[in-house]
This record gives C-alpha cells, sequence and structure tokens, in this order.
C-alpha cells in the first residue's frame, strides 16, 4: 500500500512538472511579440516618441503609433512609445531608444526637429525618421505633407456648405505645418465662396482641449458654423463644444477634423468630413524599410499626387454628391498644377 502511495505521489509530481513546462513555454511565446494566429517574432525594434500632444491625440501621434501596432501584429516587431510632457524631454526620450540600440526610432511632429537633429549628429549609426519636419542628416528619414493641399479641398467644401456665410479656423500653434492648413483652407474657402467671412484664432497648444472648447464657443457665437480645427488633442475641445450645442437645439454646427477621419471618435452627427494625412502609411512604409534592410535618410513630401492628403471616405454621409464632385475638380487642378494651392 505504501509503496502504490509512493508511486501515486511520484507520478503526480511528474505530471506537475509537465504541466508547468508547458504553461511556461506558452508564457514565453506570448511575451515574445508573437500573436495567437502565429505571427513569428522579429528581432526589430521600433521607438516612438510623441509630441506634447500624447499618443491619444486622436489625431496624428495616434495614427502614427496605429501604425505600429499594426506592424506588430502582422510582423511581429518590438514596437513601443514614449509620450513628450514638455519639449524639455525630446532629448532624452529619443536618446533612450538610440541608445537602447533600437533599429529605429520615430518622432513625431514638427516641434522635435531641432532635437532629433541633436540626436541623430551625436549618434550617427542610429536611424530615425520624423513627421512633419524636415531633419539634414543622413540617418534620418523626413515626413512632410502638403497639408495645404488637403485643407483647400475641405475649404471648399465649408464654402459651399456654410449656410450663416462664416466658417473657422482653430489652429495650434503658429508653426509652418499648421499655417500651410490655415493658408490651404482659407484658399478653397475663396475658391468656393468668395462673400464668405473666415474667421482664424490659434490656441498656441496642441493638447489643451479647453482651450479649443473656449475658441470654438467664441466662433459659434459669432455666427460661424463650420469650424476646421488642425490643433491635435485641443481640437477634442472643438469637438465637445459643437456636440454640446447640437444637444441642446438651436442653429446646426459642424467641425472639420484632421489627420485622420475623426467621424469615428466624434461621430457623424457633428462631423462635416475630415482631411486626413497619410500619417500610418508613412510610418508603415518607412518602418518596413527598416525591416528589409532598405532604409535610406532623406525627404519626401506626399501631396494630392501621392495621395498623402484628401478627404475622410465617409465623406459622402454629410456632403452632397454636388459638392463633392466639385471637389473632385479641383482636386484634378491642384494635380495637374492649373491650381497652385499657397503655403502661407
Amino acid at each position: 500500500m505504501k509503496k502504490m502511495f509512493k508511486l501515486s505521489l511520484i507520478m503526480l509530481l511528474a505530471f506537475s512538472v509537465v504541466l508547468a513546462g508547458c504553461g511556461k513555454k506558452k508564457e514565453e511565446t506570448n511575451a515574445s511579440g508573437g500573436d495567437s494566429a502565429g505571427t513569428a517574432k522579429s528581432s526589430v525594434k521600433v521607438g516612438l516618441v510623441t509630441d506634447v500632444g500624447g499618443v491619444n491625440d486622436k489625431s496624428f501621434n495616434q495614427s502614427a503609433w496605429e501604425a505600429l501596432e499594426g506592424l506588430q501584429k502582422d510582423k511581429g516587431i518590438d514596437v513601443q512609445y514614449l509620450q513628450s510632457k514638455s519639449k524639455e524631454d525630446y532629448v532624452t526620450n529619443l536618446n533612450k531608444y538610440v541608445k537602447g540600440k533600437y533599429d529605429l526610432t520615430w518622432g513625431i511632429g514638427f516641434d522635435l526637429g531641432e532635437d532629433m537633429k541633436t540626436v541623430a549628429t551625436q549618434n550617427p549609426d542610429a536611424k530615425l525618421a520624423i513627421i512633419d519636419a524636415i531633419v539634414d542628416a543622413p540617418n534620418v528619414r523626413s515626413v512632410t505633407f502638403a497639408e495645404n493641399e488637403g485643407a483647400f479641398l475641405v475649404g471648399v467644401v465649408a464654402g459651399k456648405m456654410t449656410k450663416t456665410g462664416k466658417v473657422g479656423f482653430v489652429g495650434g500653434s503658429e508653426i509652418p505645418v499648421i499655417k500651410r492648413f490655415e493658408a490651404g483652407f482659407k484658399a478653397g474657402v475663396k475658391a468656393a465662396n468668395p462673400n464668405a467671412e473666415l474667421k482664424i484664432n490659434y490656441t498656441g497648444a496642441f493638447d489643451k482641449p479647453d482651450q479649443g472648447k473656449a475658441a470654438a464657443a467664441t466662433m459659434y457665437n459669432d455666427g460661424v458654423d463650420i469650424i476646421f480645427h488642425a490643433s491635435g488633442a485641443t481640437g477634442t475641445g472643438v469637438f465637445n463644444e459643437a456636440i454640446s450645442r447640437n444637444k441642446a437645439g438651436g442653429s446646426k454646427v459642424w467641425v472639420i477634423g484632421v489627420d485622420k477621419d475623426q467621424s469615428v471618435e466624434f461621430g457623424d452627427d457633428v462631423t462635416l468630413t475630415s482631411m486626413v494625412k497619410g500619417v500610418s502609411t508613412a510610418v508603415d512604409k518607412v518602418t518596413k524599410e527598416v525591416i528589409d534592410g532598405t532604409f535610406k535618410g532623406g525627404s519626401e513630401t506626399l501631396g494630392l499626387k501621392e495621395n498623402g492628403v484628401g478627404l475622410a471616405d465617409t465623406s459622402s454621409k454629410n456632403v452632397p454628391a454636388d459638392v463633392l464632385k466639385e471637389v473632385d475638380s479641383f482636386k484634378e487642378k491642384i494635380i495637374s498644377g492649373e491650381i497652385k494651392v499657397p503655403e502661407e
């Protein structure tokens, strides 16, 4: 009886060891970055540094991070991000990935330009890439967009669809990329509706929804019925103000989203259309070049011709077919060079 008890105890312990080993093996597989479908683990590591708007800005930082998350799922690469609380964080955050021997370090936003130049110069063997700024260094890939061309098209929509004859533009900081948004929007509004009045407000921040809400309230009180924002997370406040007013009744007001289709976040009832930028496409493309070993420094600008900017695919939900047809006509003229959209 004792022998049988001992034998049973030994078998039970052995079985426990087998189960523990299986559990450990499964845990290591999940930690490696492979997904449930069996995506192979890649040795490539990519880090992303946001500007002060943060990774959940509902705009270009979020678009960039979503692209890396997609590559993590599809290619099994290791991706990480750091949110910058202030401009003083940029060098520290960039260096964390560079010194950590990451295969690529992304900087998202114009504000990171000077600091990325510093880090790139000090680390010539590192590979870096940036959105919305041009960094003149052989180991940096710079991707910018012709925001003025895309903004022209949503300006046409606003000019054609305003019922009050007043439209607004809310910008973050007065930096070249946002000035391109303003210039293109203004030109598009005037091309579609020469009598329309345009009101402009720069909040000076990309991470202050309360300031966006206040700017929108002032414009709507002045009779503006459509606001185009290019202000990152500050634009959340613009949407919130419009949503509140529409729920309260009275005159209908709209917001034109930026960088990504913001109707997905804020709904079709308030989002007239969005001017999308191919941030996720650019991040995906350049990162894949690192994965396959074809990465090179240099710069490129993506406009209407390259399908780098344009209207959201959901625009037909709120924009009439005749207006979209006119938008397409202007788009063709811009691509052909017949219309030169101002940048400032």
